[in-house]
């Protein structure tokens, strides 16, 4: 089957599902625009996912935009260096059930069936590339280069501001959905005491833009031990760098992702539903006990290499910048490097978020609603946001900041709330029903006196007669003909008045098309009576017998 033939059935299949087809949300308006149902921000994989799961429940009313230039939203052709994603292949979620738009289903169109049976992961390419399908199959209208700047409650709906290139815009939304991926509730994280004192150009994060050709016969240093720390240990390695060494504070390199065993129904689907002290318990083992290792298959691509060495019990303590070389001095000794690359992670932190700066402070985390047993205290998890059941923010002080609810976190912030369900790949087939399911019921439930005063006036009959079966069609066939005889008589009038014009002018040639022919032979009789009588003729009455 062919990409082609896929999307067309694809479409197919989508038309068998479209009951209820009525569109259905009041509309609102200001300033003489109509107010948004939802404005989704973020235009990658949970983006998509969130309106392909609005557009299924007829909210079409929606926009989606991403700060980013098209194909370049998410990570995957921006700072996923992975060789395979670390999900596995037969992963769902954007699909929404639908198995035409699986990822099986797409790339064995694309690469026939024996290249899916030879492959274990998706490559971050290809990934992106499904994503780009997805998006043009179902017409998803992501908009491009636009950044949100700030969100305020305007009301009774809320205000975003958003930018491109130099315009500025101002968009009202009933809803707002963040779905900007990893560091959406936070940022990046670059230890601020180590760089203090180093150029720009000495160092990069790993969700940087990285030139790694620059990096030919450099030595390069990189703090961390995580997926992503080998990662571009191995594309530095691969670029032809002098040596590479990767230095982490641990004693031995982490073993077991414990976000692997997170991977079942119950956990994905249903971690919501646990008491606050059980997510407590869960995501404080979860996000800080044992530490996320690199997968096999990234080890060993460094591992090939003899210019590669990772150092345990090795903190960095200081870096300073000796006229072009970056000294580093650490808990195991010196390094001297011409390039430094930080796997540090990034930090769960709102005050970081711009688009959230007016509001951040009436926004609760987990350390304003629960209160840990001695000894299981984090620091960590306390300062994830503490949302609803459908990611919806919620206020510091209840029921001071009402128009939170309106605004949901489908970002990895949200794990110590709803689980693995807002960034991750395995997440979104149980996060995107949760996730429109509730925006769904506060629409609804927000105009219910709206739609039973709908209700009340609705006056459409379903029974139309009492009559007989034969006698009520017997009656719209009568109805219909005689209707039938009205139109066509009204529309026979001008042409009725035109046959007898016609038949008139008709008649008035012939007549004299008559006159001309008879002439002679009038003209003929006048002329006989006119002539005078021979002798000897004698008429008829004259003749007879002799006497």
């Amino acid at each position: 089957m062919s990409i082609v033939r896929l999307s067309d059935r694809v479409r197919r299949e989508l038309s068998y599902l479209s009951y209820p087809a009525r569109e259905w949300t009041v509309p609102r308006h200001r300033d003489g625009t109509r107010v948004l149902d939802v404005l989704i921000v973020g235009g990658g994989q949970a983006g998509l996912a969130t309106a392909f799961g609005l557009r299924r429940e007829q909210i079409n009313n929606f926009r989606i935009v991403d700060r980013n230039p098209r194909g370049l939203e998410g990570p995957w052709r921006r700072f996923a260096r992975m060789k395979e994603l670390r999900t596995p292949k037969e992963v769902t979620g954007i699909d929404l059930g639908i198995p035409s738009l699986t990822p099986r289903a797409w790339y064995e169109a694309k690469f026939g069936r024996e290249a899916w049976q030879r492959i274990d992961r998706f490559m971050p390419e290809i990934w992106r590339q499904y994503l780009d399908w997805c998006r043009d199959v179902l017409d998803l209208p992501v908009e491009n280069d636009i950044e949100v700047t700030s969100i305020e409650p305007a009301g009774d709906v809320l205000l975003a501001h958003l930018r491109r290139g130099g315009r500025t815009e101002r968009v009202h939304a009933r809803k707002i959905v963040l779905a900007t991926g990893i560091e959406g509730s936070g940022c990046w994280r670059v230890p601020k005491a180590l760089v203090a004192d180093l150029p720009p150009n000495r160092y990069a994060h790993t969700a940087d833009e990285i030139d790694f050709g620059r990096l030919a016969g450099k030595r390069v240093g990189v703090l961390g031990i995580g997926a992503s720390a080998l990662d571009n240990a191995a594309e530095a390695l691969e670029a032809g760098a002098t040596r590479v060494d990767v230095c982490f504070r641990r004693a031995d390199i982490p073993r077991v992702n414990p976000l692997i065993w997170t991977n079942f129904a119950g956990m994905l689907g249903h971690f919501a539903d646990l008491t606050d002290l059980e997510r407590w318990r869960f995501m404080r083992y979860i996000l800080e006990k044992p530490p996320m290792p690199p997968p096999q298959d990234t080890f060993w691509r460094c591992r090939r290499f003899e210019n590669f060495a990772w150092h345990a019990n090795c903190a960095w303590q200081s870096i300073h910048d000796n006229g072009g070389i970056v000294a580093v001095e650490t808990e195991s000794g010196s390094f001297a490097f011409d390039f430094i690359i930080f796997a540090t992670g990034f930090d769960t932190d709102l005050l970081a978020r711009p688009e959230l700066a007016q509001i951040v402070h009436q926004i609760a985390l987990w350390r304003d609603r629960f209160t840990p047993p001695p000894g299981e205290e984090s620091d960590l998890v306390a300062r994830h946001p503490y949302l609803g059941t459908a990611f919806e923010f919620t206020a510091r002080e209840p029921g001071t900041a009402p128009f939170l609810s309106r605004l949901h976190n489908f970002t990895f912030g949200a794990m110590p709330s709803l689980g693995l369900t807002g960034a991750a790949i395995p997440g979104l087939r149980y996060g995107i029903p949760r996730l429109v399911n509730g925006v769904m019921r506060d629409l609804f439930r927000e105009d219910a006196s709206t739609y039973y005063q709908e209700l009340i006036a609705y006056a459409e009959p379903e029974l139309h007669t009492v009559e007989s079966e034969v006698g009520w069609i017997d009656g719209l066939a009568a109805a219909a003909i005689s209707g039938a005889r009205r139109l066509l008589d009204e529309f026979d009038k001008p042409l009725h008045a035109k046959t007898l014009q016609e038949e008139n002018a008709s008649q008035d040639v012939n007549d004299k098309s008559a006159s001309i022919l008879l002439e002679p032979a009038r003209m003929g009789r006048a002329a006989a009576h006119s002539r005078p009588k021979r002798r000897g003729s004698k008429s008829p009455k004259q003749s007879g017998r002799p006497k």
